[in-house]
């Protein structure tokens, strides 16, 4: 096997036989596509080229019928949960997938009311529901770590379920929040077909037994058995972790990340990453970095070119945002979380929920703020005076999940803005001192670090909009495990996957994770 590599302008590919001249008589595969930037920007091919017979092309796992095989109950229909159901059809074991909220189509009608009227249905929003948070962020996939499994098993399964095969080889691989509900569907049509079950509508309150024999009860009174329980509930299911805890279960206090997500108009992106060169036909421009700020990362997170700013609280009386961005990116403007790693240790106390709580009175602080304004009064007056600043007298938006917002100069300098500039959030944002209601050990590491970074005017007045808060980067508790077995360290036969065990981050890896836990399930009961 050699490698080789060919540089074409954006805009066009390699042609046949430019590949057939570097593979030298030899079979061409290619392996990956990167943009280059740094001086004409290019598309980067890479290949590797086999001798006949030598290539071995990655093969589909082939699913069983499990109609009448042993059940294992999944809990939860994001990627962990969906990719550990397709694993049980491969390996024998019928999956029965209980989802709180409702299939990919029918949830966009709750996060409609939520960005309209601000009314928010705990059970069915961005991070609840059929795909769980990622469905509508973009479906990034960038996770290429191996050491965990095989990622082809992961995008290979998702092309076959409708995604685009560019996410077999692109560096930044990505399906799209327009395509993404059509792939999930296909996925699930696939455990449909194949003698699966999907249940929506079904809030998991209990789950009891041992190996071999377990009992999974929903909020609508039914109950559903099977020899194990796949427990991937995703980051913010905090009523599953009181569940556990309530049993007598461990949990543990584990490190997440906040800040705030940072909206510029695209072109200023494209200007500064292209070097002035970007045309209509490049891609719309990304950027990422990663910096330390008084022993804490501070790192741009889920960046939606081309996207939209979207509400995704859970529950009332909270502001959460998120981005997310369709397969074109052909929207004008772009965001990106930019937050804060913390830790354990930045917030006292023993309790395995303290994290999770601090993450809440964030979110409820930014609410409190924006609904403080929108009433005036006493309220806004002392929130006002703790922050030294005058009350905003400007006409505040309607709705319950208005955002904080202050253009990125002003927050960098302390100040209150005046005006505001055009946002794509769609519920509205109010002028916030966003400096003060972040807590101080955020803000300030974020003020310090937005000066450093090396993409051109990022900070020029005028350029940049901060809104308050990005909160739901992962979960700020773990579900402990046992490294070998994988089963829940407190109760043997369950299996905590995913995002919401805290074991993942992000579609690729939590559906590895989903995928390693079915395995060690069926090794467990020796099928």
């Amino acid at each position: 096997m050699k490698e080789f590599e060919i540089a074409v302008p954006v805009g066009h590919e390699p042609t046949a036989k430019q590949i057939a001249s570097y593979a030298g008589g030899l079979e061409p595969v290619l392996v990956k596509r990167s943009l280059d930037a740094r001086k004409e920007p290019l598309w980067r091919y890479r290949y590797e080229a086999y001798s006949a017979g030598e290539y071995e092309p990655y093969k589909l796992p082939e699913y069983q019928d499990v109609g009448s095989k042993p059940a294992v109950i999944v809990v939860g229909a994001g990627p962990a949960g969906m990719f550990a159901a397709l694993k049980l059809l491969t390996l024998g074991l019928k999956p029965i997938v209980l989802e709180r909220g409702k299939d990919v189509h029918e949830r966009k009608f709750d996060m409609a009311a939520l960005s309209r009227t601000g009314e928010v249905n705990p059970d069915s929003n961005y991070c609840y529901g059929e795909g769980g948070a990622g469905a509508f962020s973009d479906g990034k996939l960038y996770t290429r770590s191996s050491k965990r499994g095989d990622n082809r098993e992961v995008l290979y399964q998702l092309v076959q379920f409708g995604a685009s095969r560019e996410i077999l080889y692109d560096a930044h691989p990505h399906i799209g929040s327009d395509k993404l509900p059509i792939v999930m569907e296909n996925i699930r049509n696939c455990v449909l077909k194949h003698g699966g079950e999907y249940h929506f509508g079904a809030r998991v309150t209990a789950v009891g037994g041992k190996p071999g024999d377990f009992t999974v009860a929903t909020a609508e009174g039914v109950e559903y058995k099977g020899i194990a329980v796949i427990l991937a509930t995703g980051h913010s299911a905090r009523d599953i972790y009181e569940m556990l805890q309530r049993g007598g279960g461990a949990l543990e206090a584990k490190g997440f990340a906040l800040g705030v997500r940072v909206e510029h108009p695209q072109e200023k992106i494209n200007y500064a990453q292209y070097h002035g060169k970007w045309r209509q036909g490049m891609p719309a421009a990304e950027y990422s970095f990663v910096e330390q700020q008084d022993g804490r990362g501070v790192f741009s997170f889920c960046m939606c070119p081309g996207g939209i700013l979207v509400p995704s609280s859970t529950e009332p009386g909270t502001v959460v945002l998120n981005g997310m961005s369709n397969s074109s990116r052909n929207g004008r403007f772009a965001n990106s979380g930019v937050v804060v790693q913390i830790e354990p240790e930045d917030v006292p106390g023993t309790d395995p929920f303290r994290l999770m709580d601090f993450q809440h009175s964030v979110e409820a602080a930014m609410f409190r703020y924006c609904d403080a304004v929108r009433h005036g009064g006493a309220e806004l007056e002392a929130i006002a005076a703790r922050a030294g600043l005058r009350p905003s007298r400007v006409v505040v938006p309607s709705n319950p999940a208005a955002a904080p917002a202050q253009r990125l100069e002003d927050f960098i300098a302390g100040s209150l803005s005046k005006s505001l500039p055009e946002t794509t959030y769609h519920p509205g944002i109010v002028s916030a001192p966003l400096h003060k209601l972040l807590p101080a050990h955020v803000a300030d590491r974020l003020r310090k670090v937005f000066p450093r970074v090396r993409i051109n005017n990022y900070c020029v007045p005028g350029s940049g909009l901060v809104l308050g808060v990005e909160s739901r980067t992962s979960s700020p508790v773990r579900i402990p495990r046992d490294p070998e077995t994988l089963q829940y360290s407190s109760v043997p036969g369950i299996w905590p996957a995913g995002e919401g065990a805290g074991y993942s981050g992000g579609i690729v890896s939590s559906a590895i994770d989903g995928i390693r836990c079915a395995a060690a399930i069926a090794e467990a009961f020796r099928f």
